[in-house]
């Protein structure tokens, strides 16, 4: 058993000896032509820790990005999750070779190249992918240009404007910077200007949609020094579609619930005080539930804040306009009460026309008006015409002052008085409706086209 392993083994050293010794001119031929450069021959020399084209005037970086999607975007966090592929390009004297082709080095050997610094400044989280090996490309071409891409994931600062939410516009920029080499040492470019972006017209996002995009370069400027920066402006416009559904529907269907009131009589006390109730804690709780995914910031009064609070307004104003009408009811009621007992009071003071009967000074004797008695003494009928005289005096004054109270009643009462309530709620089918209409009608010419 031994011996025929060993003559295997023989075998197989005789036959790889042979096929070495015939491709051998081959390789050594490889080895020494100048076309095919190898990693130990480009870094001959080099050091990374110094950036091409040293002393001889800032290297020129080009920039372009693909937008692989963006994850989410944060109101209350003010910000945005996108991933990128980002791709620089410069060019690198000490890694020129002769020939068209180009090496790509495996990610892992970056540490032994040059890179440059660039950062993202507005970045609050970010992380470089390693599944199922760090995401870089290290490209090397012929003429010294070095392509390096890398596929990151940064959660990104987005200043946004609320005030028309949900009808908002929301401009938001990605910035790209130097670190530490200033304008004199590296310049940022795109490379084929607003096309160095892409994937942004084809995102879809469950919110808003891509409605422009274009870039910029610009400088920003530091204690330390300028340093290139290249800026990415992006606009995104809210699908309001989303919130018509959920918050604006049924905002004007709780307004119109309420005025269903108008048409149920007002004796009906417990169900037109059940309806404007319910309506107005069911609109308390959509505004509510309207404000829980936004910042509680007091420095923005959102388009939605001000329509849940117009309908609020309309629903509550529905329930004081029965409050006001059962009032006035009651009020009505009560002064046709207080003109009777006026009515009453006065009509009993006037009597029916006789004077009540008056004691004379002599004994068994007494005169009563407009009697047919016989004729008294002549100090007796002076006595009984002045006591005559000074009882219709008192009986007319006495009926001047009811008549003027009850003047004086009518018209403090007709003030604070409707004459008819049910008027109220005939006229309350008509201004709630049109007044609401109206309001709406701003509303939606301002937020949307102001």
């Amino acid at each position: 058993m031994s011996t025929h392993l060993q003559t295997l083994l023989l075998l197989c050293w005789t036959f790889t000896q042979g096929a070495y010794t015939f491709t051998s001119p081959h390789w050594g031929e490889w080895n020494d032509s100048q076309l095919l450069p190898t990693i130990q021959k480009l870094m001959k020399g080099y050091n990374r820790y110094l950036r091409p084209n040293f002393n001889e005037g800032p290297v020129e970086i080009g920039m372009s990005l693909d937008i692989a999607s963006i994850d989410a975007i944060s109101e209350i966090n003010m910000d945005y999750t996108a991933t990128i592929f980002l791709r620089q390009r410069w060019r690198d004297s000490r890694l020129v070779f002769p020939g068209n082709e180009s090496v790509s080095v495996d990610g892992r050997l970056v540490s032994l190249l040059w890179i440059p610094d660039t950062f993202i400044p507005d970045s609050k989280r970010s992380f470089l992918h390693d599944v199922t090996v760090e995401n870089r490309l290290i490209r090397i071409f012929s003429n010294g240009t070095v392509l390096y891409a890398l596929r990151i994931t940064a959660t990104i600062a987005c200043n946004m404007d609320l005030t028309k939410y949900p009808m908002d516009r929301q401009v938001c920029t990605l910035q790209l910077e130097s670190w530490g080499y200033n304008l004199q040492d590296v310049v940022f470019y795109w490379t084929r200007g607003n096309d160095s972006v892409k994937g942004l017209d084809t995102l879809r996002l469950a919110q808003y949609s891509v409605e422009s995009y274009y870039t910029t370069v610009s400088e920003a400027v530091y204690e330390t020094g300028q340093y290139p920066k290249l800026v990415l402006h992006f606009a995104l416009r809210r699908n309001v579609l989303f919130f018509i559904l959920e918050t604006y529907v049924p905002s004007i269907l709780l307004v119109v619930l309420s005025w269903v009131s108008f048409w149920i009589s007002q004796s009906s006390v417990p169900a037109r005080t059940c309806i404007g109730v319910t309506t107005v804690l069911t609109m308390t709780t959509l505004m509510m539930g309207a404000r829980t995914s936004l910042p509680n910031a007091n420095c923005f009064i959102k388009a939605i804040d001000v329509y849940l609070g117009i309908c609020f307004t309309f629903i509550f104003g529905a329930l004081l306009e029965y409050a006001c009408a059962h009032f006035y009811t009651m009020q009505n009621q009560t002064i046709e009460d207080l003109y009777r007992e006026l009515l009453k009071e006065l009509n009993e003071s006037s009597g029916n026309g006789s004077i009540p009967v008056v004691t004379s000074t002599q004994p068994n004797q007494s005169v009563e008006i407009c009697s047919t008695a016989e004729e008294p003494t002549e100090q007796s009928a002076n006595s009984d015409t002045k006591n005559n005289e000074a009882l219709k005096e008192k009986t007319h004054g006495r009926g001047r002052t009811l008549a003027s109270l009850k003047g004086a009643s009518r018209r403090a009462a007709s003030i604070f008085t409707v004459e008819n309530p049910h008027n109220i709620d005939r006229h309350a089918r008509t201004v709630f409706p049109t007044a609401f209409l109206f309001v709406n009608i701003l509303y939606w010419l301002y937020y949307l086209f102001l």
